[in-house]
C-alpha cells in the first residue's frame, strides 16, 4: 500500500513489491495468487480505514460521516478510487462496509431496492468527486488567476453566463471551489424525501 501511495498503482509489480520487502518475487506467491490478488488485498486495507455507518445515530448523520470518511481516505490513497469502482471486491473489510451501509439504510426504513439505489447514488458522488478533485488540472490557489487568463476566450456576447461566473472568480468574489459536502447534502435530502414517500 505504501508503494502505491508513493508511486501509484503502476508501481505494483510483483518484482517491485518483492524488492521493497527485501524478498524474492517468487516468495510472494506463498501469500498471494497473483498481482490482482495483491491489489484486491490492499484495496481491502484501504476500505478498512473508512468509517462504517454507526447504527446508534440518525441515518443521515451516519451516512454523512461514512461519505466524508470515504472521501478523506481516498484522498490519502489517490490510486484506490479506480480499483474500488472497477473490480469486484469481496474482502472482509469491503463486505463489512457494504453490510453496515445497507443495514443503516434498511434500519432507517428504506426498502431494499431504495437502500441499494441510495448507497449507489452516494458512492457515485464520493468516487466521482474524489477522482475529479485528484485529477483537476488547476490548483485551488490558481482559480482566480486562471479565470482571469481565460476571460478573453469567453466573450460576454457569446457566453454570457460563463463570462459572468468567470469574472466573479477572477475578481475574488467567489472562489469557484467545488464542495464535497454541498452535493452530499443534496443527495441526503433527496433520499430522505424518497424514504418518506415510500
Amino acid at each position: 500500500m505504501r508503494l502505491a501511495d508513493d508511486s501509484g498503482i503502476e508501481s505494483l509489480s510483483m518484482r517491485k513489491v518483492a524488492q521493497a520487502l527485501g524478498v524474492k518475487a517468487m516468495s510472494l506467491y506463498n501469500h498471494v495468487a497473483n498481482k490482482d490478488d495483491m491489489l484486491d488485498g490492499i484495496v481491502d486495507i484501504v476500505v478498512s480505514e473508512i468509517e462504517v455507518p454507526d447504527l446508534s445515530v440518525d441515518w443521515k448523520t451516519a451516512m454523512r460521516q461514512r461519505a466524508i470518511s470515504a472521501h478523506e481516505v481516498l484522498l490519502r490513497h489517490p490510486w484506490a478510487s479506480l480499483p474500488m469502482v472497477s473490480r469486484i471486491n469481496v474482502g472482509p473489510a469491503m463486505l463489512r462496509y457494504v453490510d453496515a451501509t445497507l443495514g443503516c439504510l434498511l434500519e432507517a426504513g428504506f426498502s431494499s431496492e431504495l437502500a441499494d439505489r441510495a448507497w449507489n447514488a452516494m458512492d457515485s458522488h464520493i468516487y466521482g468527486f474524489t477522482l475529479q478533485e485528484l485529477n483537476f488540472p488547476i490548483a485551488a490557489s490558481e482559480y482566480s488567476a486562471t479565470a482571469a487568463a481565460y476571460l478573453p476566450m469567453i466573450p460576454a456576447d457569446r457566453y454570457p453566463y460563463m463570462h459572468r461566473l468567470s469574472v466573479q472568480v477572477a475578481a475574488g468574489h467567489y472562489d469557484g471551489i467545488a464542495q464535497f459536502e454541498f452535493g452530499l447534502e443534496l443527495i441526503l435530502e433527496g433520499l430522505d424525501r424518497c424514504r418518506n414517500m415510500g
